[in-house]
C-alpha cells in the first residue's frame, strides 16, 4: 500500500491519501484522544506524541501536529498507523460514532441556495487542502461556518472566508451580508 502525503496552506497540517475511500461522503473531526473515542484510527493517531487533531474526508486523513514538534519526526509514525490500519482493513468509524449530518429538516430557500453552494462551490475546493467548511446557521444576513480539517487554525483561513467564501455568498445570494467562523 501507498500514501501519498501534501502540504496543505495549514503548515501544523499534513493531508495523507491512503489511495481508497475513507469516509465516502461524510466527513469527522477529532481535537483529541478522549473525542475519538468511536474511531479506532483516530485513538491510534492520537497516540502518535504531538497529534493535536484528526479530520477524516472522502478520501483522505488530515492530521495536525502541536507547534513544537517537527514533520519529518511525526510523519513516519502517522504513515505507519494509517498503513498498518488500512492493510489490516479496520474500520474506521465504529457503528455508534456521530458523523457529520446532513442536511436536517426543511429549509427556506436562502438557506438552500447557501448550503448548495457551499457544497457544490466551496467544500471540493477546501477538501482539496486537507479541510472541510460546514454550514451552521444564517441569521440576520450573517452565514455562521464550522472550518475543520487543515481550514481549522489555518492563517490563511481569515482570507478565504472574507475574499472568497463570502465574496461569492454575496453574489450569489444578496441577503448574505456577512461569514462568520464559530469553534
Amino acid at each position: 500500500m501507498f500514501i501519498q502525503t501534501e502540504e496543505t496552506p495549514n503548515p501544523a497540517t499534513l493531508k495523507f491519501l491512503p489511495g481508497r475511500d475513507v469516509l465516502a461522503d461524510r466527513t469527522a473531526s477529532f481535537t483529541s484522544a478522549e473525542d475519538a473515542g468511536d474511531s479506532p484510527l483516530a485513538q491510534r493517531l492520537f497516540e502518535v506524541e504531538g497529534v493535536t487533531s484528526v479530520f477524516f474526508g472522502s478520501d483522505f486523513v488530515s492530521v495536525s501536529k502541536a507547534a513544537e514538534k517537527e514533520w519529518y519526526l511525526l510523519k513516519p509514525a502517522v504513515l505507519g498507523v494509517l498503513m498498518e490500519h488500512f492493510v489490516a482493513a479496520r474500520p474506521i468509524l465504529l457503528d455508534s460514532a456521530d458523523l457529520e449530518p446532513t442536511s436536517t429538516g426543511e429549509d427556506d430557500e436562502v438557506v438552500s441556495t447557501i448550503k448548495e453552494l457551499l457544497e457544490t462551490r466551496v467544500r471540493p475546493a477546501v477538501a482539496q487542502d486537507g479541510g472541510d467548511i460546514v454550514f451552521q446557521g444564517f441569521e440576520q444576513g450573517v452565514v455562521y461556518l464550522h472550518m475543520r480539517g487543515a481550514c481549522a487554525g489555518c492563517p490563511s483561513s481569515t482570507a478565504t472566508l472574507k475574499m472568497g467564501i463570502e465574496n461569492m455568498l454575496r453574489h450569489y445570494v444578496p441577503e448574505v451580508v456577512e461569514v462568520r467562523a464559530i469553534n
